[in-house]
């Protein structure tokens, strides 16, 4: 046994990599910083871009600019460089895809707003990521694992009530753990059991959830949540120790030890609960639009992987159960 991060007593986890320190970004020309700086403000302020993103593109765009005393030296050559530096260090096809998009926008910014002359990211090509299948949860895993959980909070301690109710939520409804974290006391529909959830460009949407999740979240604002709450916390429907707003990290920490409790389950975090969510309603006959909207996905292409994900898993059972297959 340990004391997790938030003083509840959980099994051993299971061994994890050791962390590895950031590597130190190279500095940029005070003007070429200045610029950079001025775009992560457009992306966080203009485009509400999460945190996460940001972080990314920032960290990016910081290894495209370095060495350039000024903006103007930006061109087509300097691009491809740097994305074939990436490919010989060993970036995978998913990073080298993302590093083209960020420094796409950022020149598309940048030309727009008169920074540069032309735009050479208009012409930058990269490879595609690889369509890999992701791990998902079949519906028997998924009924595992909750149903571990809701025996641990059988008893009614504090710690696995919340922990019970994190998981049925990310289960139900298919929110991102950012999300989860978010949501306020007044965000929970009981009647109707519904949330009111802001997603990916302050964009609300209305999520549901079912009869075992309405169970843990009326066990958890009873029994649970009082005894987190300290004088000032906030309204946050989830709270920490220490009486704030759940960290993100923790929540996942939460499903990973879930995951690790029940023999034969993929180690997924939060993210596999989503895709678990979304792929279990497209095999239980789910508009795809429906699934759409509950994801809150900007677009339709977007939830079409999870069509593509079903229809890979049917050809790996079919391929392995078949005899002509």
């Amino acid at each position: 046994m340990w004391r997790g991060a938030e003083g509840v007593a959980v099994l051993d986890p299971p061994p994890r990599t050791p962390h590895r320190r950031p590597m130190a970004q190279p500095e940029l020309a005070p003007r070429v910083a200045e610029v950079l700086d001025e775009f992560v403000s457009h992306l966080e302020l203009e485009r509400g871009r999460s945190p996460h993103t940001v972080r990314a593109y920032r960290g990016d765009l910081n290894g495209m600019l370095a060495g350039l005393d000024d903006l103007a030296e930006l061109d087509l050559a300097v691009l491809r460089r740097w994305l074939a530096a990436g490919h010989t260090a060993g970036a995978g096809r998913s990073t080298l895809a993302r590093r083209a998009a960020a420094a796409r926008s950022f020149t598309a910014w940048a030309r727009r707003t008169g920074r540069i002359a032309t735009d050479p990211g208009a012409r930058l090509v990269s490879p595609r990521p690889r369509s890999a299948l992701p791990a998902v949860l079949d519906a028997d895993q998924a009924a595992a694992v909750l149903e571990a959980a809701g025996s641990g909070a059988a008893e009614g301690e504090p710690g696995a009530l919340r922990e019970a109710l994190v998981l049925e939520l990310l289960y139900a409804t298919g929110v991102r753990v950012s999300e989860l974290c978010g949501l306020d006391i007044d965000d929970v529909d009981p009647q109707r059991r519904a949330l009111r959830v802001v997603g990916k460009g302050d964009r609300e949407r209305t999520v549901v959830y079912g009869v075992p999740a309405a169970a843990a979240l009326v066990r958890w604002l009873e029994a649970g949540r009082p005894a987190f709450v300290r004088p000032g916390s906030p309204p946050a429907l989830l709270l920490g120790a220490k009486g704030g707003r759940l960290d993100p990290r923790i929540a996942r920490e939460v499903v990973h030890r879930a995951m690790a409790a029940v023999p034969g389950t993929p180690d997924v975090g939060p993210h596999g609960l989503r895709h678990a969510a979304a792929t279990h309603m497209l095999e239980g006959g789910a508009d795809l639009r429906y699934v759409q909207e509950l994801l809150g996905h900007a677009k339709l292409a977007t939830t079409q992987l999870y069509t593509h994900v079903t229809v890979e898993r049917l050809k790996v059972v079919h391929e392995q159960a078949h005899p002509r297959a």
